[in-house]
């Protein structure tokens, strides 16, 4: 009925049976903006947001978020991963702030969708701990932005 690997022939919802496949090391990259003010910039910068240490927590956010990803989406693996870094930084160009997640494993499957949920995480917190400040942020750019392991790779590096 379908190519979709998450679905077998009758069209019902499965979990994609990664036996056969190599085991290989294996990373992903996802990156993310949250474009806010300026004086949302300035005061996360000056340590003056209502809810502290607003860049950290995010960070933290992130990887705790990683390590959930099987129980959040429905049919991913989980996964044993080796490193999950979330790394925020200000962009006084946005003005906001830009968001990167790198994840790796050993292991028989990916982990774009960890990377994926530790950047959109990361910056669901920055959102909720900034919004009694800025009521007209938004979260734009989640994306895989590159891969390793596998059948393909995106030969990009991370920056954390």
């Amino acid at each position: 009925m379908s190519d979709l690997s998450h679905l077998d022939h009758d069209g019902r919802a499965r979990m994609v049976d990664v036996s056969d496949k190599a085991v290989t090391a294996r990373t992903a990259i996802a990156r993310g903006r949250l474009v806010c003010a300026a004086e949302t910039v300035a005061l996360v910068r000056e340590n003056r947001t209502p809810k502290g240490a607003v860049i950290s927590t995010a960070e933290l956010a992130g990887i705790m978020a990683a390590k959930q990803t099987s129980n959040l989406i429905p049919l991913c693996h989980p996964l044993a991963l080796s490193k999950a870094a979330v790394r925020i930084a200000i962009n006084d160009g946005l003005p906001g702030f830009d968001i990167e997640a790198e994840v790796r494993t050993t292991g028989q499957t990916g982990v774009e969708m960890e990377a994926l949920t530790a950047a959109s995480i990361a910056a669901l917190t920055l959102y909720d701990m900034l919004k009694a400040v800025d009521k007209a942020m938004r979260i734009e750019g989640i994306e895989v932005t590159a891969k390793s392991g596998g059948k393909s790779d995106w030969p990009q590096t991370s920056t954390i």
